[in-house]
């Protein structure tokens, strides 16, 4: 008899918002736009009497839809109403890497479908199919909510925006919108309270809460296959950590189990290894791609993504340890990390294997500027910031003591990203 899989305390919902917040994060503009997109979408594919899968898959791919939009130039481009059309009826490029990027994953196969065509324009029904593949109506429901959504002003209130927003809507009816949505859309815009909740979502309040859907947990195995799509989104924005994340936390789990952690624990490393990096999503990408030494401006927004990471990742009760394993990787003994300045007995095991983990995976990983330190080079990097403190010394010195075999488990994982990468890159 098949041994059943461990359930954790963690929704598939709450944890799709909290990427979802994070990725909002680049730009004040852009605060809150995917959750509210979210729960625009929702309320629309009840009003439909959609099933409750499909529901359910609408709201994800609403939360996610602009996945696929790494730049920040992708992002603010789709705050234009009219995005116009490429060559003709045809999905918009970040759609497609959005759809790329998730599809892989099995519980979001459904809304990756949903995402690549969000920015379908209707055109008199000529929006119904692409290249002879049926359009899911749910695809039509996210690109109506987005447009919604970047319409609302935030410095009026938003009673005195709704029949301005739904002029605007009907008047686009066949052309960029399904007239049966648009009809579908004009009797939820009836309600006050659809408005004064999308206020709500914006200050804060749980889409996922709102679905009826967030008793659905998930297992060990889908929460690490989960994670690692999001390592993915995080890494993906560019060409100079593409393969980052993947790297860390394949070191970070070895180096845990040679320092003597369970089964449960080095899971939980890989875990957080995925999510370590999770606020540089608040990171514009041009810092990001920038080989030439930053300004104290942008070093100042880098440094933010450590602290990003730990509030994002602080709304699970059940994730505490992967929150703080995650996001400490810049934590030093002396006190002199960032951004929290612990120090000593502040920082635990697990946090300490993270910034070895860390560290080692940035020097010996090759970047397109440079290739990464050969291993005696490495080895001294770490020796030394052992011996100033900065890195623990024991942890340190296990890695030394295992080098060839960590360093492999590193190359692997990052070959196997980099070649997703490879064929993501050639999909969009």
């Amino acid at each position: 008899m098949a041994k059943k899989k461990q359930a954790i305390s963690i929704s598939t919902l709450d944890l799709v918002e909290c990427l979802s917040m994070a990725m909002d994060l680049i730009s004040p503009a852009l605060a809150n736009h995917q959750r509210r997109v979210g729960y625009i979408a929702l309320r629309l594919a009840e009003e439909m009497g959609l099933p409750a899968p499909v529901r359910k898959n609408t709201l994800i791919a609403g939360l996610l839809h602009d996945c696929g939009a790494l730049s920040m130039a992708d992002r603010t481009v789709t705050l234009n109403f009219e995005l116009g059309v490429e060559g003709g009826v045809v999905p918009h490029r970040h759609a497609m890497a959005g759809y790329q990027l998730i599809k892989k994953f099995r519980l979001f196969a459904d809304a990756a479908q949903y995402i690549r065509f969000h920015h379908l324009p209707w055109e008199h029904g000529g929006g119904c199919s692409w290249q002879g593949e049926e359009v899911p109506i749910s695809a039509h429901v996210i690109h109506l909510a987005d447009r919604v959504e970047v319409l609302i002003k935030n410095q009026a209130h938003i009673l005195l925006q709704q029949e301005e927003i739904v002029e605007r809507i009907e008047r686009n009816s066949h052309t960029l919108f399904c007239p049966e949505l648009v009809e579908v859309f004009k009797g939820v815009a009836q309600r006050e309270a659809f408005w004064l909740d999308i206020t709500n979502v914006s200050m804060g309040a749980a889409v996922s809460g709102e679905s009826g859907f967030g008793h659905e947990k998930l297992d060990c195995d889908d929460l690490l296959e989960m994670t690692e799509l999001f390592g993915h989104i995080i890494d993906f924005r560019s060409r100079f950590t593409a393969t980052h994340s993947m790297g860390v936390s394949a070191c970070a789990a070895a180096l845990a189990r040679l320092a003597g952690f369970n089964d449960v624990q080095c899971l939980t490393m890989r875990i957080a290894g995925h999510l370590h990096d999770l606020g540089k999503l608040a990171v514009p990408l041009e810092i990001l791609e920038k080989p030439d030494k930053l300004t104290a401006a942008e070093f100042s927004l880098v440094k933010a993504h450590a602290y990003y990471t730990y509030r994002v990742l602080g709304k699970f009760r059940d994730m505490e340890e992967i929150r703080r394993w995650a996001a400490h990787h810049h934590e030093r003994l002396d006190g002199q990390g960032y951004p929290f300045r612990l120090a000593g007995t502040a920082l635990s095991s697990g946090e300490r294997v993270m910034a070895v983990a860390d560290v080692f995976t940035a020097i010996t990983e090759d970047r397109p500027y440079r290739k990464g330190m050969a291993a005696r080079e490495a080895a001294g990097i770490l020796d030394n910031m052992a011996r100033n403190k900065a890195l623990d010394r024991e942890i340190v010195q296990l890695l030394l003591d295992n080098f060839d075999e960590v360093n492999q488990l590193r190359v692997t994982a990052q070959s196997a990203s980099r070649e997703e990468y490879t064929a993501f890159s050639r999909e969009v």
